[in-house]
């Protein structure tokens, strides 16, 4: 697996730390990289203020050891878990202020004695983090700092929001309330004017964030835990649906291991299928999560969600199969 970037830097002043022989050639080896990413790397550090210095009579680089601050208070293993949140975040899609994240590990890092240090650059060595997916559309920063600037000011703005069905983007002003990060996707939580209702939009499809000159100066009652607590996963519709469903023997186990949703109930039929119930708000969400299971699950109740089923299962398969006639053909 490829070496982080903060990985690769934090190791890179380690050894810069130690008084070892650093010269570029050695550290490109090392590090599996590149004589241009190892000066790129350097040049990283002497923009946070890193005091490193090039010996030409020797052709190597070390840092001075009593240039930093105290060491921080910290446990090996704090400061492990603090490093590998480093990690996570530069390899996990859609997370703002990597950069951030990458300066304060660094500061981190060189500030901790030495044993702890040590102790932390062998273990990351033998860790690795792989994520399952990552988001297939970029993150935009700056929509979110604009929209967190205005959570934190109580502040309207006016954004310019691009629904699937709509080619061009429909102005909402919003109050919003909160971020909130699910499933690959950042959402702003906030009431819409238009609607006259709290909206969860997702922060890929805004386009342009104006902020309003208006200003809330009544705190907000908006309790992000009570909103989503009853959704399946996000968007909640207003109106509370008994969900009971049917999983084969093949997959009832698993299905029953994972806690789905904070109302879930299992329970075991005599041919080893399972009976999974929830109480959820909406179904367009829970509908696309039966699906993915594809033959394996059985609605149960209610009618509607069980003939939303059917309909987007019976257009998948005529979908398909008007392909594969005229790919045949």
């Amino acid at each position: 697996m490829k070496k982080s970037r903060i990985g690769r830097i934090l190791q890179i002043l380690s050894a810069l730390q130690s008084g070892d022989s650093n010269r570029v050639d050695r550290l490109a080896k090392l590090h599996k990289s590149s004589r241009r990413t190892i000066f790129r790397d350097l040049k990283e550090l002497k923009a946070i203020g890193v005091p490193y210095h090039y010996k030409a009579s020797q052709g190597k680089y070390s840092v001075d050891s009593g240039f930093f601050m105290p060491a921080v208070n910290l446990s090996a293993k704090e400061a492990l878990s603090l490093l590998l949140l480093a990690y996570k975040m530069e390899n996990l899609g859609g997370i703002p202020y990597k950069n951030e994240a990458l300066v304060a590990a660094m500061k981190l890092q060189s500030n901790l004695p030495e044993k702890v240090r040590r102790y932390c650059n062998n273990a990351m060595n033998h860790i690795s983090i792989k994520l399952d997916r990552k988001p297939a559309v970029d993150f935009k920063e700056g929509v979110f700092e604009q929209l967190l600037e205005a959570i934190l000011k109580k502040q309207f703005v006016n954004i310019s929001y691009a629904f699937p069905s709509e080619r061009l983007g429909i102005s909402i002003e919003l109050r919003p309330f909160h971020m909130l990060y699910n499933f690959q996707t950042w959402y702003v939580i906030g009431y819409a004017n238009s609607d006259n209702e709290v909206r969860s939009l997702q922060i890929y499809r805004i386009r342009e964030v104006h902020r309003l000159n208006k200003f809330s100066y009544e705190e907000s009652k908006f309790d992000i835990n009570e909103y989503i607590s009853r959704a399946w996963s996000t968007i909640p519709e207003g109106r509370l649906y008994n969900v009971k469903l049917k999983f084969s023997p093949k997959i009832a186990r698993s299905i029953s291991e994972v806690q789905w949703h904070s109302t879930q109930t299992v329970s075991f039929e005599p041919d080893g299928s399972a009976i999974v119930e929830f109480r959820v708000d909406g179904l367009n969400e829970i509908m696309w999560w039966i699906l993915s299971y594809s033959g394996q699950v059985q609605v149960l109740s209610p009618n509607v969600l069980r003939q939303r089923v059917v309909e987007v299962a019976r257009n998948m398969v005529s979908s398909n199969e008007r392909e594969t006639f005229i790919s045949d053909k």
